[in-house]
């Protein structure tokens, strides 16, 4: 989950981070928080960066820390497309996105809550040099010492902008069809592939994700057609998130909810399921087959030793949401594990 404590300037992973990971190796893989490949891949302050030698560095304090505590560990690649503003983009540009589709609200920015902006379409001969930032910060992953990469594909982000038919209304050979939208979703898992290998790569989607102002006529189709063809590239896993009330509360006209289930039977790999599962709801989602292995992102936050806490049935801890974003060690380092 994104925590906003890297380092500003530079976007840069910090010794506190790494004790953060290190307190949650028990889980058994961790995915980082959303990391960008790219200046232009940044939309929120004090979010981590793997494109620079800094952040490499930064993040291989992060990794051994892991590493010697037992852990495994990837790091999540991402680009936050249009959710994002001039005053985090290179020069003051417009953000980039499929296409000129302005999300609805506002985002958090160095001045304060502002409007989101109309971002600019990727020109066509563009996608190929963001398709090469993805490759390089797997590269740079490697570098940095984790166990593989994890494409941030859903929550309404670069990857998910140009898969749903909401925010993609281009004419070229990246949209139209689901075969054509899905194409950047491919063309950045493959060249994922070739730099980590085949089980080294997992992918994220949001089939029924509003998100970010998102939404699709037809998320069956368009999230069954990507899950089948992600089947074919040997990933490590699909990692889904299941609607949930937020989904619900804020969604258009004709949203449908598109449940886990309806994925398992088209990618033949391990599915991670994710989204505000508790400890029943996850064994019944393993139990019914439903779902290889379930994510927990928030209940980790006040509870390091999650797993340990699982497997004693304990209480858990909640946590302090005024600390979810930005800070110190308050609300973010600072929470016990349980004692004997």
């Amino acid at each position: 989950m994104t925590r906003n404590r890297a380092s500003n300037p530079g976007h840069v992973p910090t010794p506190l981070m790494a004790e953060y990971y290190r307190q949650r190796a028990g889980a058994g893989l961790i995915v980082t928080e959303a990391t960008q490949v790219s200046p232009q891949g940044v939309g929120y302050p004090n979010t981590p960066g793997v494109h620079s030698d800094e952040q490499v560095r930064g993040w291989r304090g992060v990794t051994d820390a892991v590493h010697a505590a037992g852990g495994r560990i990837f790091l999540q690649l991402w680009h936050v497309g249009r959710v994002s503003h001039p005053l985090f983009q290179p020069d003051g540009g417009l953000p980039v996105s499929a296409s000129d589709v302005k999300p609805r609200g506002q985002l958090y920015t160095p001045q304060g809550l502002m409007d989101f902006v109309t971002p600019r379409p990727l020109e066509t001969d563009e996608i190929a040099g963001v398709v090469d930032d993805f490759a390089r910060g797997a590269a740079n992953a490697k570098a940095a010492g984790f166990d593989g990469v994890e494409l941030h594909g859903a929550n309404g982000y670069l990857v998910d902008q140009f898969l749903r038919d909401g925010t993609n209304r281009r004419t070229d050979r990246y949209g139209g069809g689901v075969e054509n939208r899905g194409r950047f979703l491919l063309e950045v898992t493959r060249a994922l592939v070739d730099v980590r290998g085949p089980g080294r790569v997992g992918v994220r989607l949001s089939p029924s994700g509003t998100y970010n102002d998102m939404s699709d006529g037809s998320p069956f189709r368009t999230f069954g057609y990507a899950a089948g063809a992600l089947d074919k590239l040997g990933l490590a896993y699909l990692h889904v998130v299941a609607p949930d009330e937020a989904d619900r509360r804020h969604a258009p006209a004709g949203w449908q909810a598109v449940p886990v289930s309806h994925l398992r039977p088209l990618f033949h790999g391990p599915v991670i399921a994710a989204g505000g599962y508790t400890l029943a709801t996850a064994q019944a989602a393993l139990a019914s087959g439903e779902a290889d292995a379930v994510a927990f992102a928030k209940a980790f936050i006040a509870n390091p030793d999650l797993v340990e806490r699982f497997r004693r049935e304990a209480p858990l801890a909640s946590p302090d949401a005024s600390t979810f974003y930005g800070g110190g060690e308050k609300g973010y380092a600072d929470y016990p594990a349980l004692v004997g």
